[in-house]
């Protein structure tokens, strides 16, 4: 079956916010500029900005981003969010503790009344998340 991944597009932050999903997540990153495909970036003040990143967090969850250099169109993220859940109540906290660092929060992380734990919120980057932490059994 293929797989359904996240892919985020950023003006200039992309390596920021990857490496800080990364402290977030767990797991490995690995980032591509455009100074690496000298064909593909139009200003060479732009050769640091990423092409393509990917980082590739436990439990399978593969997390990719770009910049969009300038001549590229962009728009800031809207009517998306990126949804975590299958974690333990433990697990979710320690995520969204990291996460809120900087972010605006939408809704408290809370018990919901489907049970578990759930909140969301815009990160410091813009993105929108949603996390669900399974009821305890």
């Amino acid at each position: 079956m293929p797989a359904l991944n996240p892919y985020l597009s950023f003006r200039t932050e992309a390596r920021e916010a990857m490496e800080f999903y990364q402290g977030v997540l767990g797991g490995e990153l690995v980032i591509n500029t455009f100074g690496e495909f000298p064909d593909m970036v139009q200003d060479p003040s732009q050769k640091d900005l990423v092409m393509h990143a990917q980082l590739d967090a436990p439990g399978g969850l593969v997390l990719m981003a770009s910049d969009s250099p300038d001549g590229m169109p962009y728009e800031k993220p809207q009517g998306f969010s990126v949804s975590l859940s299958g974690n333990s109540q433990d697990a979710t906290r320690a995520v969204w503790e990291k996460l809120a660092d900087g972010a605006t929060i939408t809704m408290p992380l809370d018990v919901p009344p489907w049970g578990g734990l759930f909140g969301m919120l815009v990160d410091r980057f813009g993105i929108p998340w949603m996390l669900h932490g399974d009821p305890e059994e």
